[in-house]
């Protein structure tokens, strides 16, 4: 039996019988740990497979409250959006307004005289001048005046100096009777930057 053991063809049927053995067995890894490899699968959350088919259900409800405050986001862009519309149409009405105002202001302006204090006394020296005239005299120089120089210095005069004056100018023709009219109003639309004179 020694010679046998000590034999070249028994060796080598005994390597090739152990590396058969040796092969198979590592081929067939899942078949002997199987019972192993079930164990935790049972016991948690599904971690075989694609990495896709994973769940995590704190990733799940991060998601939905970024989704959530996306939504307040994007209603907060909107009325900000809104409210930018807004005050936008409101600055457009506002600056309609201010042009109304001061074109109004520009009108009033016109169709107020206005007399300033260094006029004051030149103004009333003229306003005597024309009062110790005759008013049919006085009328025909103011016939050649602007209504505006007329009616600075007729301010200075009293009712009983103007109304003859008046008079007069008025019966130099329909023209200068409606000048007449007009001289009236700007006589009542007069502003004073001080006090009013004192008559």
């Amino acid at each position: 039996m020694a010679k046998l053991l000590k034999a070249k063809w028994v060796t080598m049927l005994a390597g090739c019988v152990l590396y058969l053995l040796v092969t198979g067995y590592c081929l067939a890894p899942a078949k002997v740990f199987s019972n192993v490899a079930q164990a935790p699968a049972q016991q948690g959350a599904n971690i075989s497979g694609a990495a896709w088919e994973f769940f995590n259900p704190e990733m799940d409800r991060l998601m939905t409250e970024l989704a959530r405050e996306k939504k307040v986001v994007v209603s907060r862009q909107e009325q900000l959006d809104e409210l930018a519309t807004r005050l936008e149409a409101e600055r457009a009405e506002l600056s309609i307004v201010l042009q109304s105002v001061q074109r109004t202001q520009k009108e009033f302006d016109r169709g107020v005289l206005r007399v300033r204090e260094e006029e004051t006394a030149n103004l009333k020296k003229l306003a005597k001048v024309y009062a110790n005239m005759t008013p049919e005299g006085a009328a025909l120089i103011l016939k050649q005046m602007e209504d505006d120089q007329i009616a600075k210095f007729l301010v200075f005069m009293k009712e009983s100096e103007t109304a003859p004056l008046l008079e007069s100018f008025a019966k130099l023709g329909q023209a200068e009777t409606k000048r007449a009219a007009a001289l009236s109003e700007r006589l009542r639309t007069t502003i004073f930057r001080n006090t009013p004179p004192k008559q």
